[in-house]
């Protein structure tokens, strides 16, 4: 099977919206690592005054991952898939939170307009077409001094990485798609975690995209060395930094 992209990929989690916060759910630190990536953001006093972007926010769990690091921020949350913006959009939000429905490789013309303090992009670069023209986009977006950070399936250069990767998804996520009707999506996933940047080689990746001080933080549990957060700066002053 080759790697779904662009609308396929979209088509794909159109479909697997329907179940998908229930897949998430059997891992339980799903959303507490979304949440911890989001305080690696650093943001200050509940992120008043600031612009956050949330690229690739799914069904809604990295949006209140940011919404909870920074509750006083203006928050956009983008998507390509519509089947999956719906039912973020569904669920319960203040009024500083507003979704864009977008690939993010075209959000010009679009509602996602300025410039922002920061963003998270959880779980998006591994389904990109083109990661480097995206980093560019994201750099253009952010301020003078603003920061990324990226929550991402990245495998650490040891081979046990891969291999508790292989056998978690072949335990549970494999069964789980098929179940739901949506094997199609999570042999993407797994073929998608299997060719993706190693850690080390994403971090060198953002570095030549102009990104400064970047660094790549370990998450818990059975992720560790799979799934990381990157995180990093464009060039200039910071603001809100906490």
């Amino acid at each position: 099977m080759t790697l779904l992209r662009d609308d396929a990929l979209s088509a794909a989690f159109d479909h697997g919206s329907r179940a998908y916060d229930r897949l998430v759910a059997v891992n339980p630190g799903y959303r507490r690592d979304l949440r911890r990536s989001a305080r690696r953001l650093g943001l200050a006093g509940g992120g008043r005054g600031l612009r956050l972007l949330d690229l690739g926010c799914g069904t809604g769990a990295s949006t209140a991952a940011l919404l909870a690091a920074a509750p006083h921020a203006e928050i956009v949350a983008v998507d390509a898939s519509a089947g999956m913006l719906e039912r973020a959009a569904a669920k319960r939000w203040p009024a500083n939170v507003t979704f864009v429905h977008a690939p993010v490789e075209a959000m010009e013309g679009t509602a996602v307009r300025g410039r922002f303090d920061a963003a998270l992009a959880a779980y998006l670069f591994r389904n990109v077409s083109d990661p480097d023209l995206v980093l560019g986009t994201v750099r253009e977006l952010l301020q003078p001094g603003g920061r990324l950070a990226v929550h991402e399936y990245a495998l650490g250069s040891g081979r046990l990485h891969r291999a508790v990767w292989s056998v978690v998804f072949g335990a549970v996520v494999r069964p789980a798609g098929r179940l739901t009707g949506d094997a199609a999506l999570y042999r993407h996933l797994n073929r998608s975690v299997l060719e993706f940047d190693r850690a080390a080689d994403f971090a060198e990746r953002l570095r030549r995209a102009g990104f400064h001080g970047v660094r790549v933080l370990p998450l818990p549990g059975w992720q560790t060395g799979i799934t990381h957060t990157f995180v990093a700066r464009t060039p200039g002053v910071a603001r809100g930094r906490s």
